[in-house]
């Protein structure tokens, strides 16, 4: 029974080292946007007091090591990914975000350490420790559940990370049945419930993934848009071509279709342009000229 908990133990460092390691990808995203977008960062807070205060339980409690390498490295990482957020989160959630890590991951932590090695001894040790964990370890399951209200609002799981529900899920399990092997209550309550919600994150990304639009889909609508601007353009360009060569044709038809004036009403409409010119244009122009002009067209 003792080896079959050891190897559950070391199924379960693994799991959670994943389960770590899942806001990777995440945190690729911010770096190269350089914004945290609509992404939480309580998550990276809490599980960072979470994986401190486990590691310090694992300190005290007798045989303790798998617990120890296992949130020593989630600290590790979760102090990464604190350290980013703050750096590429957008003036006013960088200040809250401060105050948070300040307050519980500073002072609250360090207190509970102060406190526990100082002022409380033997047994007790543990079992303060141990709730506390606990408890924390409930907040850290809970915690992506804060992107439960932005994931129903906008009916997609964009800023809800698959794989974190995905390894907490499988995390839960693992370390809650670890903790019925070896007897630890401490371990097993807050990772049975960890389990359910879980199962509860994994439940609703189902429900809305499809209602995710995805980057290629967008892509192609665009492309697909801009395409049927510019075959709108050219189709209407060439319309106005071909009613500006119709109207064209037409006035040209119009024009060779009329007939030839007769040369009495040339004449005629020659001498009404003349007589239509200002009288500082008929310098060179006489009234015998004029009478000539009246006798040749009759």
């Amino acid at each position: 029974m003792a080896n079959f908990s050891f190897i559950l133990g070391i199924i379960g460092n693994v799991i959670s080292i994943l389960m770590f390691a899942a806001p990777i990808k995440t945190f690729k995203r911010i770096i190269k946007k350089k914004s945290t977008e609509d992404f939480k960062g309580i998550p990276y807070i809490t599980t960072l007091l979470s994986t401190s205060l486990w590691t310090f339980y694992g300190l005290l409690k007798p045989g303790g090591l798998l617990v120890v390498t296992v949130n020593g490295t989630g600290a590790i990482l979760h102090i990464v990914y604190v350290t980013l957020f703050l750096i590429y989160a957008t003036k006013t959630l960088k200040i809250q975000s401060i105050k948070l890590v300040a307050i519980i991951d500073i002072a609250f932590l360090g207190a509970v350490i102060a406190i526990t090695l100082l002022a409380v001894h033997g047994n007790t040790r543990l079992t303060l420790v141990g709730l506390l964990a606990a408890g924390l370890n409930v907040v850290m399951y809970a915690s992506p559940l804060s992107a439960t209200r932005t994931v129903i609002k906008m009916k997609s799981v964009e800023y809800m990370p698959f794989f974190l529900s995905f390894f907490q899920f499988l995390n839960g399990g693992v370390w809650a049945a670890y903790a019925v092997l070896v007897k630890d209550y401490y371990i097993g309550v807050p990772n049975g419930i960890g389990f359910l919600l879980g199962s509860a994150q994994l439940i609703l990304y189902f429900i809305y993934y499809k209602s995710t639009p995805t980057k290629s889909t967008d892509e192609k609508e665009e492309k697909e848009g801009s395409a049927h601007l510019v075959r709108t353009g050219i189709q209407m360009n060439d319309l106005d071509g071909a009613h500006e060569n119709d109207k064209n044709n037409r006035n040209l038809h119009k024009g060779k279709s009329l007939p030839k004036p007769s040369l009495s009403r040339q004449y005629s409409e020659k001498l009404v342009k003349t007589l239509s010119i200002s009288s500082s244009s008929l310098g060179s122009h006489n009234e015998d000229d004029i009478e000539k002009g009246l006798k040749e067209a009759h």
